[in-house]
């Protein structure tokens, strides 16, 4: 999934160009949800292709703990909370970044 599909491209004064600032859901813990401990290597990135086959998907579980960056190890040992309803997520998230 291409998060920045919807949202605007935008040129500064200079004519350069950016895409606008982006907005994430709260997301809400559900009893639905899964929680791991990390091990030694785990990143955010190969947590979403685990969980969700879908690597791409690792700002939905940098989100849900605080985190946003998928290039980071995390510690081992670390409890981590896989949200369950990505499909509810991305419909948010893509709401509250249309028209931006």
């Amino acid at each position: 999934m291409n998060r920045y599909e919807s949202i605007d491209v935008k040129s500064s004064e200079e004519g350069n160009r950016y895409i606008a600032t982006v907005i994430y859901p709260n997301i809400p813990r559900s009893s639905d949800d899964t929680y791991t401990i990390t091990t030694d290597g785990d990143r955010y990135d190969t947590l979403a292709f685990d969980f969700y086959n879908d690597s791409s998907l690792w700002w939905v579980i940098a989100s849900a703990n605080t985190l946003r960056s998928s290039a980071l190890p995390l510690k081992p040992g670390v409890q981590i909370r896989i949200p369950s309803d990505t499909e509810k997520i991305i419909s948010d998230f893509i709401e509250l970044n249309k028209n931006r």
